[in-house]
């Protein structure tokens, strides 16, 4: 900038002329003036760039932070997933009379939930503002594409009310499901836009033993060393993926590398090594992120961490219940330690493989839900699983789910997130 101004200056003929004419002091004086000016720019401008590229939080950022964005203030990064749950009068974007992808145990407001509190909050990160989902705009930005959600039931949860919000823009036209109704797909025609969700609970090839009601006749064979094949030989199909491994890996369940038995999780009385579940979410995530970094697809891949469940006073087969109304503030909620421990190596290995798929051009983006997640007891179904569990008798002995979301409810805030990302990631 200095240079550029003693340039203009010379280079112009009246400045040259009244510089002859000058006598020897107002020439110092001029002079003195001159450079004390360009000192205060050349050291404002120097202050200025050296405070960007000095700030910890820029120089820290990990390869794919496309969850810090900037700041109101444009000052600083923003973490979208560290915040509050704030009061939103305006309430949910959809009802169940609106949506027909709900299904019944997540159904709370037909199913006779008494209380409404839990659909008046949405998440606000703590330094940039977070606005609502757009579905209007998303499907223009989705005009030609393919989305899949990759995962188990809370993925399914997810894409049941990313559908509830756009078929409020655009009825969805299911135009496959396989004969289990876990895996479908839907298009909106006026978009050319395909959704699809893809059951994969285990990420990782699973030969897996249950019933509908989730009753296993046999241990979980897990295959430690193969990919499922029921996304990943659709993986190039989708331009967008959201991924997520969870709480399917702490079930009882044998490992095995090459056809070989490796060793288990909770298998009493098998004679087998015990590697724990830990062992197995490590290896499967390191898996699935080796086979998305070494991919010639380029999709934009989204890995979404676990969701803590809310049981309290037992499990989910024990008795376990989540009476709670509104949402816990930062510091009234703790996460259980193996929430906290898969958390934990989630973070790890997307750190690593975001590094890679840097290098190799892949686009991973984190989710982080499971703080935001963890401050919301308010949001599950609970005993309105199912219909008016209380009719007949108020005090039934009724099975509650405190791991998935009351649709309308919390996990829609998950959209909003999403879709800032998309715009501004």
């Amino acid at each position: 900038m200095v240079k550029e101004m003693r340039v203009a200056g010379l280079q112009n003929p009246s400045s040259l002329s009244l510089h002859k004419k000058t006598p020897f002091f107002i020439k110092s004086v001029v002079a003195v003036l001159l450079l004390g000016l360009a000192f205060r720019l050349f050291s404002s401008h120097s202050f200025e760039y050296s405070s960007v590229v000095d700030t910890p939080a820029a120089a820290s950022l990990p390869p794919a932070a496309d969850h810090l964005l900037t700041s109101q203030k444009g000052e600083a990064k923003c973490d979208l997933f560290v915040g509050d749950w704030i009061r939103d009068p305006s309430g949910p974007m959809y009802t169940n009379a609106t949506c027909h992808f709900i299904q019944g145990h997540q159904n709370c407001m037909k199913n006779g939930r008494p209380d409404s509190e839990y659909l008046y909050w949405r998440w606000s990160p703590r330094d940039c503002k977070l606005p609502k989902f757009n579905g209007e705009r998303f499907l223009h930005l989705m005009r030609n594409k393919s989305w899949a959600f990759i995962g188990d039931s809370i993925s399914r949860n997810h894409v049941q009310s990313l559908l509830c919000i756009l078929s409020q823009v655009e009825p969805a036209k299911e135009i496959y499901r396989d004969k289990e109704d876990k895996t479908k797909t839907w298009y909106f025609s006026s978009h050319n836009f395909t959704l699809g969700v893809i059951w994969a609970p285990l990420i990782v090839r699973a030969d897996v033993f249950e019933d509908i009601n989730g009753v296993s006749t046999s241990d979980i064979q897990l295959h430690l060393d193969k990919v499922d094949e029921k996304w990943s030989s659709q993986y190039k199909n989708y331009d967008y993926v959201i991924i997520a491994g969870g709480k399917w890996f702490l079930k009882t369940a044998i490992y095995y590398e090459n056809d070989k038995v490796l060793g288990c999780h909770y298998c009493h009385g098998k004679n087998l090594t015990e590697l724990g579940f830990e062992f197995a979410y490590r290896k499967a995530l390191q898996l699935v992120f080796n086979f998305i970094t070494g991919s010639s697809h380029k999709a934009v891949v989204f890995f979404r961490t676990i969701t803590p469940d809310h049981f309290e006073n037992g499990e989910w087969f024990s008795g376990g219940t989540c009476k709670r109304t509104v949402p816990f503030k930062e510091g009234e909620a703790d996460m259980k330690d193996v929430d906290r421990l898969m958390h934990d190596i989630e973070l790890q290995e997307f750190e690593k493989a975001a590094t890679l798929g840097s290098q190799r051009e892949i686009n991973l983006k984190l989710l982080d839900m499971t703080r935001l997640s963890l401050l919301r007891p308010d949001g599950h179904p609970g005993p309105y699983r199912q219909f008016h569990p209380f009719a007949t008798n108020k005090d039934a002995q009724v099975q509650n789910d405190c791991l998935h979301w009351c649709m309308p409810g919390p996990i829609d805030s998950w959209n909003d997130l999403i879709m800032e990302m998309l715009v501004n990631g």
